[in-house]
């Protein structure tokens, strides 16, 4: 679990700078530049610690430099805070593929309940796009509480929230079917 948020950490290094500076601050452009600068030394400190860096990596980086961007020419942190939403359509669009979540589950769950497993998989992905859109919509508002808010607890307490009916669903579902097949 440690290595979980660490990497969560990793991943919103950039997008924690800014917020924490901004509402430290109130100063935009300050705040954007460290981000971007932030996001450029963690990826130098990658490559010199020999740490393989994986397409999200660059493509966290490139989102960071021309989001930051655009931060900087229109003086508007809205571009910084859409930035979660584009890495929760890209996640919503890799959880497209068919049968995504097989590999990540038992083999009781795998073999028990296949359609089901197939119906949650799109429904994570349905899930990543609503969140994404809502990401957009609140950073569109400007308000940095509201969007510190609405990413911190909401968009973490709607994917637990996820995970949890997912799994009592799974369990339910499979001992039903254990049931039914041992009583036939």
């Amino acid at each position: 679990m440690k290595e979980v948020f660490a990497r969560l950490a990793s991943d919103f290094f950039s997008t924690i700078v800014f917020l924490v500076l901004y509402l430290a601050t109130g100063d935009v452009v300050l705040a954007t530049c460290v981000a971007i600068a932030g996001s450029i030394a963690q990826l130098i400190y990658a490559r010199v610690k020999g740490r393989p860096l994986s397409f999200m990596t660059y493509a966290s980086l490139a989102l960071v430099i021309v989001l930051g961007s655009a931060t900087l020419l229109t003086n508007d942190p809205r571009f910084v805070l859409a930035k979660p939403a584009i890495g929760h359509f890209a996640i919503g669009a890799i959880m497209l593929k068919r049968g995504w979540m097989l590999r990540y589950l038992p083999p009781i769950v795998t073999e028990t309940i296949p359609e089901y497993v197939t119906l949650a998989g799109y429904s994570w992905a349905a899930l990543m796009f609503a969140l994404g859109c809502g990401t957009i919509a609140v950073a569109l508002t400007g308000d940095m509480k509201l969007w510190t808010f609405y990413v911190t607890v909401v968009l973490v307490g709607a994917k637990l929230a996820a995970f949890a009916i997912q799994y009592v669903v799974f369990r339910i579902v499979i001992t039903n079917r254990i049931r039914a097949a041992a009583r036939a």
